[in-house]
């Protein structure tokens, strides 16, 4: 697959060749990934659910973008998938975090795709974003948050976005 250049939303070429890795399984497809979703909301139907996706990166020769997948059985656990993307260069902190939120939402706009064909198509869905009311990223805040709002999704920043600065951040390094 090609690099993504900025600003992206087109970052994946094709569905078909969308993998992520599963902590307890590899490497799997988008297919796969929503097919161990459902399972997972099936082991227990009658809990609730979110649907979670957040990006981070790390720059050091190229810059790593990690794409998180989380299933959040609310006080019961989870599972989660996430996907590697690289970079050659970005060129500023609004240019780092505008990619990291155009992943989230392409991803999440892949899965709800698969997710359309299924009875589990009308999930709450958040989006979990690197960015939060201390640092440099305060200022992006109302143009990243109105953004994903508008987009249709509810958005989370630090210290309530764990899926981008817990889960997302632990594979970037």
């Amino acid at each position: 697959m090609g690099l993504c250049t900025y600003p992206t939303l087109n970052c994946f070429e094709d569905v078909i060749d969308v993998y992520f890795i599963s902590p307890t399984k590899g490497k799997i497809t988008l297919k796969e990934v929503v097919e161990d979703i459902i399972a997972f909301m099936e082991e227990e139907p009658n809990a609730a659910y979110k649907l979670i996706i957040g990006t981070d990166s790390q720059a050091r020769d190229t810059v790593c973008f990690v794409t998180a997948i989380i299933i959040h059985r609310v006080g019961k656990g989870a599972r989660y998938y996430y996907r590697k993307k690289f970079m050659s260069q970005v060129k500023s902190l609004r240019h780092k975090v505008y990619t990291e939120t155009s992943l989230s939402l392409e991803v999440v706009n892949l899965l709800e795709r698969e997710l359309s064909k299924t009875s589990y198509r009308n999930m709450d869905v958040e989006i979990h974003v690197d960015i939060g009311q201390n640092g440099d990223t305060k200022e992006l805040i109302r143009e990243v948050v109105g953004w994903v709002m508008s987009s249709g999704y509810k958005v989370k920043i630090k210290p309530q976005a764990f899926g981008a600065t817990k889960v997302a951040d632990k594979y970037t390094k």
